[in-house]
């Protein structure tokens, strides 16, 4: 070999021995021993040019710590069916889905309609037909441009007799079809004048959703994916019917509408919203108190007032617009096709009484079949029917009715029995049962079953009752249409009335509120003179959430929340 090599091979023995004599010794610190983070490391050997520094001599960042999601818990109350807004009818879902729905427009509280997602709005002189300007660049969570074929869409899908629509059916009207004039322009046309078209469009019922997602998964399992352009997301994969629903920020959302519905631009505050079902009146204010929610719906009276004195809570009191909690009184169903034995009914009952021992007066007595909030309420009810035993009693004698052995009327040999059906939600249960005390001590017998939502709707449709408790939200004096034209969907009371009806078509054909409404109070006083209803409580929504919860406000409804400008203290 050449000397080179040799000369070579002895430098790098050199270098070798070097670096194990200056390497230390493995005992030279315990083995659990970490460099300190200021300690710059010392290298053994002389590193080559195209070295780089191992990563683990420098000390590494500290993380910051994410962001805690904002979570806001709320306590839903009854146990819907069906959480679908096109088909099923609870106003419990509109809770929830109020936020994952943008309307085309929304009706603030004191009845006046500004934007959602129209820009813009006209109707012709005799409201068949109602054309929308759509504001632009909106998309539904999916992905799926909102224009004016999505709104086409939307009205075909709840129209269609296969969607089996419960209440937004009812919202649509004599509806005929709907014209796509261009991408951003739609016009809906009815068949006969709908001036109330303004006040559904408002309703989340008839909230827009993706027709790309209800197209995909048909009309059964759409509730299980739905697809809104609202401030929050429908989580499909937390989702769990009857106990559980989740929404989460949708962070593109832009187009809201504004005050007073919205009071700031681009996404919600919240992160999340967890919705969970408490059925059971006994157990609401015990999961706010524990932290189990930060919010909780229909708080049983005597727990609000006493909450109430309680600096780490706020109740809030809202009174819902349209019906209120009313029993249906039927007017084809014997006993109670006979108008005295219906008034006998209304001066036997202590409204009052019941307000106060069961509601704790934090509900007005209600008077008739339309709210004291309510657009259209005709005030001069209030005169009529003061709780008065006696009245009831001469009535019912008028009527033939006479005390039998055990106290309960009879005539013709047959005792004086009233049918009607107990809910367990909204206190249903509390005031018939004190309904039922009431009546007895005018010689009725009332006889309650308990049963689901459902039933009672089929029950109330196929008329099996004689009393059927009950509440529904409006906003529009049109509504009345639903409850007591003989082809109206709510016709609970089995009102065949030709004078109810071409007053009700008239009224509903009217565009100027000055004179529609005096039509609608003279149906109202109608209702009451006819015993149609008998009203027990203007129904009034109480919430309790922690002093934490800012900026939480509901609709002109009185049911549903506006979670988008809602914020949590720390």
């Amino acid at each position: 070999m050449k000397p080179r090599f040799f000369v070579l091979l002895g430098v790098i023995l050199v270098a070798i021995a070097v670096t194990v004599a200056c390497a230390p010794a493995p005992t030279a610190a315990p083995p659990t021993a970490a460099p300190k983070p200021t300690d710059a490391p010392k290298p053994t050997v002389a590193a080559a040019p195209t070295s780089a520094p191992a990563p683990t001599t420098a000390p590494a960042p500290t993380a910051a710590a994410p962001a805690k999601p904002k979570e806001l818990k709320y306590g839903l109350t009854l146990v819907v069916s069906g959480v679908d807004p096109h088909i099923h009818s609870s106003s419990e879902l509109g809770i929830p889905l109020t936020s994952v729905y943008d309307t085309l427009v929304y009706l603030t509280k004191d009845y006046k309609f500004v934007p959602g997602l129209a820009e813009s709005w006209s109707a012709n002189a005799d409201a068949t037909s109602f054309t929308f300007k759509l504001k632009k660049n909106v998309k539904f969570h999916d992905g799926t441009p909102f224009n004016a074929q999505a709104v086409k869409d939307n009205f075909a899908r709840i129209t269609d007799a296969a969607t089996k629509s419960q209440k937004a059916i009812t919202l649509m009207g004599p509806y005929k079809d709907t014209e796509v004039v261009d991408e951003s322009t739609v016009r809906v046309n009815f068949k006969s004048p709908f001036p109330a078209f303004l006040d559904s469009a408002a309703s989340v019922y008839l909230g827009m959703a993706s027709p790309t997602a209800f197209k995909k998964w048909g009309v059964t399992d759409y509730q299980m994916h739905q697809i809104g352009t609202g401030p929050f997301k429908f989580v499909e994969k937390e989702f769990v019917p009857k106990d559980t629903i989740v929404l989460e920020k949708n962070p593109d959302y832009n187009w809201g509408p504004p005050a007073p519905i919205y009071n700031h631009t681009g996404p919600a505050y919240l992160d999340r919203i967890v919705f969970k079902f408490f059925p059971d009146p006994a157990t609401r204010a015990a999961n706010l108190e524990t932290g189990a929610v930060q919010v909780m719906g229909e708080l049983p009276p005597q727990d609000a007032v006493r909450l109430k004195q309680d600096a780490k809570y706020q109740i809030q009191t809202v009174i819902t617009a349209g019906p209120p909690l009313i029993a249906f009184l039927n007017t084809q169903n014997p006993p109670t096709d006979d108008l005295k034995v219906r008034q006998a009914l209304l001066y036997g009952t202590d409204r009052k009484g019941i307000v106060k021992t069961i509601f704790f007066d934090l509900s007005p007595v209600a008077y008739g079949p339309w709210s004291s909030v309510s657009l259209g309420y005709d005030k001069s009810l209030e005169a009529l029917y003061p709780y008065d035993p006696n009245k009831a009693k001469a009535l019912l004698e008028e009527a033939g009715w006479k005390p039998g052995a055990d106290g309960i009327r009879v005539k013709d040999g047959k005792r004086l029995t009233l049918q009607t059906y107990f809910q367990t939600w909204g206190f249903l249960i509390e005031a018939s049962q004190m309904l039922q005390a009431q009546l007895k001590q005018i010689g009725v017998e009332l006889k309650g079953e308990t049963v689901a939502f459902p039933a009672a709707v089929q029950a109330a449709n196929e008329g099996k009752h004689n009393l059927m408790p009950w509440n529904l939200s409006a906003t529009d004096p049109s509504y009345l249409s639903v409850l007591f034209h003989s082809k109206g969907g709510n016709n609970w009371s089995k009102v065949k009335s030709d004078d109810a009806d071409k007053l009700l078509d008239q009224a509903a054909a009217t565009l100027d509120q000055s004179k529609s409404i005096p039509m609608y109070q003279q149906i109202q006083k109608m209702a009451m003179e006819q015993a149609w209803v008998l009203p027990i409580r203007d129904y009034t929504n109480i919430n309790a959430m922690s002093a934490k919860v800012k900026g939480l406000t509901y609709d002109v409804h009185g049911w549903f929340p506006y979670f988008y400008d809602v914020k949590l203290d720390d």
